[in-house]
């Protein structure tokens, strides 16, 4: 049996207190973990983290008081040892793309079995740098195209607007100051950070419409 002290700390936050305590009984039933408070607002969920600093947060993406990535970002620098992992209900890989911005370590659906659940905490508890994400392949390419598209230098994302705009290489070359050989340098480093392989492609996933 783990040290009471080695424990992985968990504040739950929800706004229906039959969820939070659902989870409360399956996650007391584990040595390992302990429950240390509940929240069902964002300002509570934040004041309970700088009080408890917990070591997870396991987040509902819908709770009232205000947006999750804002939520996220408070509890993050009121108790920086706290890692994230929100639950929720739909995908939504544009909302997951954010809130990966934000900080947070884990993305699951409330689908998931109590045993993936248990297993997320402990692989985030133990590597910082883990990030668990339980949803489709098609969002989690997604996900891969946004970071893809966050990699693109300045000047590749200058290259690539006047490519949406039906551009010629030369005329991007004449426009930006740029030989026609850097343009096509550019193109090919822009090809290979999105995994495109058109320019229409390009355009479409570093959505610069």
């Amino acid at each position: 049996m783990p040290h009471e002290d080695d424990r992985t700390t968990i504040l739950l936050v929800d706004d229906h207190a039959l969820v939070r305590e659902g989870l409360r009984e399956i996650l007391e039933t584990q040595e390992d973990l302990h429950v240390v408070g509940e929240a069902e607002d964002s300002a509570t969920s934040v004041a309970l983290a700088e009080q408890t600093q917990p070591d997870i947060v396991l987040l509902d993406v819908e709770i009232p008081g205000g947006k999750a990535k804002n939520t996220v970002s408070q509890i993050r620098k009121r108790s920086i040892r706290s890692r994230v992992i929100v639950l929720s209900m739909y995908e939504g890989p544009q909302l997951v793309q954010t809130l990966l911005a934000a900080g947070i370590r884990g993305y699951l659906l409330k689908s998931v079995h109590w045993q993936e659940l248990v297993a997320a905490i402990r692989a985030v508890r133990a590597d910082g740098d883990r990030v668990v994400l339980g949803v489709s392949g098609g969002s989690l390419r997604y996900v891969e195209q946004g970071s893809a598209a966050n990699a693109l230098s300045p000047r590749e994302r200058e290259v690539l607007d006047l490519v949406a705009q039906a551009f010629s290489n030369g005329q991007i070359a004449a426009r930006l100051d740029l030989t026609e050989a850097t343009v096509k340098r550019h193109l090919r480093n822009i090809f290979a950070k999105l995994g495109a392989v058109s320019r229409m492609d390009a355009v479409i996933k570093a959505n610069v419409w």
